[in-house]
């Protein structure tokens, strides 16, 4: 398979803080890769690096085998790649029709239909959010708002789907039901990469992981690789 996106040797400083120093990943076209370790290793750094939110010091990103590094996110929804932020960052006033609305804001407002079919797939794989679509997003639950979040970066219609802590605050039935739907949306032929701190519900969907560890990458491989390997388990939980 071809990839779909390749860091190379990447690194990013806060001022003088590194963040990551010399990192180097790929993904496939239609895999879920998932970027795993403790808080403050640089998983979302790089994330955030390959979407254009932090600047980067040194180092290459190709998207579809062209470079992307220092463009503006703007610049790569256009692209495909589409991101659900930490913390889901809806528009908690606006209704959840709006804030999927929102989404498809690089559908010309003529092309209606267009936006309806995207909003009938998103409605397809969460059913509640069709049903909750005149409710103002703040008034529901965390895990229907992490939907939603995920609706509306699917209404760009992302070839490149990057999630950041999709599990986060999330009761284990949605967890549960939030890996499910990833699982679905890559098998519709979307790539997906997924920074996420719950390893053992990442590693059940995802095809690959790295495992990073204070700004570099200690370990990569499969699941079945890692989970047998002892070395994950002391950089995830420590000692």
């Amino acid at each position: 398979m071809n990839k779909i996106l390749e860091v190379k040797n990447l690194s990013v400083y806060y001022g003088t803080v590194r963040a990551l120093e010399d990192v180097s990943l790929f993904i496939r076209q239609g895999e879920i890769v998932a970027l795993l370790g403790p808080n403050g290793a640089g998983k979302s750094t790089a994330l955030n690096a390959i979407c254009g939110l932090v600047t980067v010091k040194n180092g290459e990103i190709l998207f579809q085998e062209e470079s992307i590094k220092g463009l503006s996110p703007d610049s790569l929804v256009k692209k495909g790649l589409s991101l659900v932020p930490e913390g889901r960052r809806i528009f908690a006033s606006m209704t959840v029709l709006e804030n999927l609305e929102m989404g498809a804001f690089t559908v010309p407002r003529k092309n209606i239909s267009k936006i309806r079919y995207r909003l009938e797939k998103v409605f397809h794989l969460f059913p509640i959010l069709k049903e909750r679509k005149k409710q103002k997003a703040g008034t529901l639950s965390s895990g229907e708002q992490q939907m939603l979040a995920i609706g509306r970066a699917l209404m760009l219609d992302p070839t490149f789907l990057l999630l950041d802590e999709p599990s986060l605050g999330l009761s284990p039935n949605f967890v549960d039901i939030v890996f499910e739907k990833l699982a679905e949306i890559n098998k519709a032929g979307t790539s997906v990469l997924l920074v996420e701190q719950n390893a053992s519900k990442a590693l059940e969907i995802c095809h690959r992981a790295y495992v990073f560890e204070i700004g570099t990458i200690a370990l990569e491989g499969s699941p079945d690789s890692l989970l047998k390997d002892e070395r994950v388990k002391k950089i995830l939980v420590g000692g």
